[in-house]
């Protein structure tokens, strides 16, 4: 299996390009051997499996496996990875592509230098904030969204805000993020019963009404450098509960993200892609 080595601010992917045949065997393969491709000591090491496929909907598909061999909607450090790749490589020369996720057709606008992609931003789409939808049920019989609501985890009640962004985050503000345990309460967070397909969790700390910090524990990875999605979710649920504006700089382990959640609710994203090297294994 060729591969390519990639990371979007420390998120790392292992890229797999099925785009000549559209594959369907690499595909399974690559599904197949997720868990073993992001393991660190025995594999090639990475948050994810990425698969590049042609797409009759879209310009091309993206398919990523977790590294617990689980399936995730959408990735947006991985997709503008994927458009890194698509162009990089003489896929399209496009710098604005159409990309199927399982979160929808996401485009992505690429900034070019000396004939490689540095820069990306994604239309991440709709920010969805229907419990339902997320989805979260606090057993409350409530409906709508949920903001600052309370929820106990490990005998703690944290106030949490709910938001989509195809997948599932919860969103909890702390006042030290940096000491925040997150090794130990991250896991509780994942699979407690209020979220049915699992949760991304992102833990916050406020710096100013623009900037915020944010550590993030992800649902089949455990924690990570960033988590694009997550990044868009913080903003929204920033803005949400009036920390900050719409427009969000948002300090991850691995580097920053600007978001910006539109007044017409769609949440763009913008962040670097680089290539770190491409084997065989």
């Amino acid at each position: 299996m060729k591969f390519t080595k990639m990371h979007g601010i420390g998120n790392d992917f292992v890229m797999v390009e099925a785009v000549a045949k559209g594959d369907e065997s690499l595909l399974n393969e690559a599904k197949e051997r997720s868990v073993f491709l992001c393991d660190r000591k025995f594999g090639v090491g990475a948050d994810g499996v990425i698969v590049v496929l042609p797409s009759r909907e879209a310009q091309f598909e993206m398919r990523m496996f977790n590294p617990d061999g689980s399936e995730a909607e959408m990735c947006g450090n991985g997709i503008r990875c994927f458009a890194k790749y698509v162009y990089d490589n003489g896929l399209s020369r496009d710098t604005t592509l159409s990309v199927k996720t399982g979160a929808g057709i996401l485009v992505t606008d690429s900034t070019v230098e000396d004939g490689k992609v540095t820069l990306v931003k994604v239309d991440m789409g709709q920010a969805i904030l229907e419990r339902s939808l997320v989805p979260v049920d606090l057993h409350d019989g409530g409906t709508g969204p949920v903001v600052s609501a309370p929820l106990e985890v490990l005998g703690h009640e944290y106030p949490i805000t709910a938001v989509s962004m195809g997948n599932p985050h919860c969103v909890v503000f702390v006042d030290d993020v940096a000491s925040f345990p997150l090794s130990e309460i991250g896991p509780s967070f994942e699979s407690h019963w209020a979220f049915p397909k699992r949760t991304n969790t992102e833990f916050v700390q406020v710096l100013s009404n623009v900037e915020v910090h944010m550590r993030v524990w992800e649902r089949g990875a455990a924690e990570t450098l960033a988590c694009g999605t997550g990044a868009c979710a913080v903003a929204v649920a920033s803005s949400l509960n009036g920390h900050t504006g719409r427009q969000v700089l948002v300090h991850l382990a691995g580097g920053d993200l600007s978001i910006d959640w539109k007044l017409d609710g769609r949440v763009e994203m913008t962040g670097a892609a680089k290539t770190v090297f491409a084997g065989d294994i």
